[in-house]
């Protein structure tokens, strides 16, 4: 019986010291960072290159650099949108407003980027059309793929709500 304890007693010192042997290697300072001086500098009209902010740092010891971020900030780009209202996208749009002209209706958005623009029925958006433009909201008309590859169109209405403490 007496080494029966005696070994689990054992056992479980041997836990504990490697428990705590593991607990002081990983508060030893972390290794330094490598960094790679370059021997030429770049041409002026070279681009930086992309992938390079997507890249953790390694450290000599082959382990990644536990400061830099998991997750990538960058967005995915696809192909650049259009400058001005044919580079609005339907599904980002905001609408701020909507204004009663002697020509028709206004219709006030913005995208992501803050920028403000007026649409009239009719102007045509990167991926649909503006449809009806109302004292409520805004009507667009969404041309769209599938997974397929067909070919969808969906109306699309984003309204206007009143914040809170404004008359309508």
């Amino acid at each position: 019986m007496k080494l029966a304890y005696r070994s689990v007693t054992l056992l479980a010192g041997l836990a504990v010291t490697a428990c705590l042997m593991s607990g002081v290697r990983a508060q030893e300072p972390p290794a330094k960072k490598t960094t790679h001086k370059k021997h030429s500098a770049p041409a002026a009209n070279a681009a930086p290159d992309a992938n390079a902010a997507a890249k953790p740092v390694i450290a000599e010891s082959g382990k990644r650099d536990p400061f830099y971020p998991l997750v990538n900030g960058n967005k995915p780009s696809g192909p650049p949108l259009p400058p001005g209202k044919a580079g609005l996208v339907v599904a980002t749009v905001h609408v701020d407003g909507t204004v009663s002209s002697p020509n028709g209706m206004l219709a006030v958005v913005s995208n992501p980027d803050q920028r403000v623009y007026f649409l009239r029925e009719g102007d045509r958006l990167y991926d649909g059309d503006v449809e009806k433009i109302g004292l409520d909201g805004v009507t667009f008309k969404e041309n769209s793929k599938d997974a397929f590859g067909k070919q969808v169109e969906k109306t699309v209405t984003k309204r206007i709500y009143p914040s809170a403490g404004e008359q309508q």
